[in-house]
């Protein structure tokens, strides 16, 4: 007997479509990968939304245009202190407010731990510049506007590497680091305002399509055998957006590998 959908059936997939209907989000960094997943993951279920990358302009308004309704794009490098605060400006221009702020950009570049001089001090500032200072800067700018909102929420993604010593580099394992404990103060010091972090494991994105070695690598040892996909990263992020009694927590999603490691 085919399966028929009820009047309650219908109304709940509605009210599952228009979930964060009314709210404004900001997503950085999210014209590829995580957190491009994440705000077209918010915009289906009702956000507004805007698109931000460092550069990427184009591709940026082409990801907005096809959202449609209720999507922007805005160029900001958030190491910028006054471009991260143009990111907010257009944002309260535009929608006329600020619920949901997703840290998402960040920078890297794969080097081993052992070669100390390959992680030049140019290389070590502009990790932490982007990672950090740029993630300070734009979460304390937002946190007013935050607490005006009746739910405001900030979710950092950060990484495994920031809570064990592992990572594309020295660098980039510190800067998550730093971030998983800036989202704890955060949360302890901004309530209501409710401040989480996802902090996944190696994630199959455009950015890490030839690491096979390393994908291999996590298959061979995480108890669920693969690596996260940017699916896993978007449910995480949206399980802590509707959790309201979470704040200060880091959602560790990689399999297991931790457990393991």
């Amino acid at each position: 007997m085919p399966y028929r959908t009820t009047a309650s059936d219908n109304k709940q997939c509605l009210s599952y479509m228009s979930e964060f209907s009314g709210k404004v989000a900001i997503v950085t960094g999210s014209t590829s990968g995580i957190g491009e997943a994440i705000a077209r993951a918010l915009h289906a279920l009702g956000a507004s939304v805007v698109i931000n990358s460092s550069s990427s302009v184009e591709t940026g308004q082409q990801i907005a245009t096809s959202l449609g309704d209720n999507a922007i794009y805005v160029q900001a490098d958030i190491s910028d202190k006054a471009s991260g605060q143009r990111l907010i400006d257009e944002t309260l221009k535009q929608f006329g407010q600020l619920d949901i702020l997703i840290n998402n950009a960040g920078w890297t570049t794969l080097i081993a731990h052992h070669d100390l001089d390959a992680l030049t001090d140019e290389i070590f500032q502009k990790t932490f510049d982007v990672n950090v200072t740029g993630t300070w800067m734009l979460t304390k700018a937002a946190m007013a506007h935050l607490k005006k909102s009746d739910d405001g929420n900030v979710v950092n993604i950060t990484s495994v590497a920031g809570v064990r010593p592992i990572g594309s580099s020295m660098a980039y394992s510190m800067t998550k680091a730093a971030l998983n404990q800036m989202t704890v103060l955060l949360a302890k010091s901004c309530g209501p305002v409710r401040v989480n972090a996802v902090a996944p494991g190696l994630v199959e994105t455009p950015w890490t399509k030839d690491w096979q070695n390393q994908h291999d690598a996590v298959k061979a040892v995480a108890p669920l055998h693969r690596s996260a996909t940017m699916e896993d990263c978007v449910q995480a992020t949206l399980g802590l957006l509707r959790t309201k009694y979470a704040t200060g927590q880091i959602f560790v999603v990689d399999g297991g590998l931790t457990l393991v490691l």
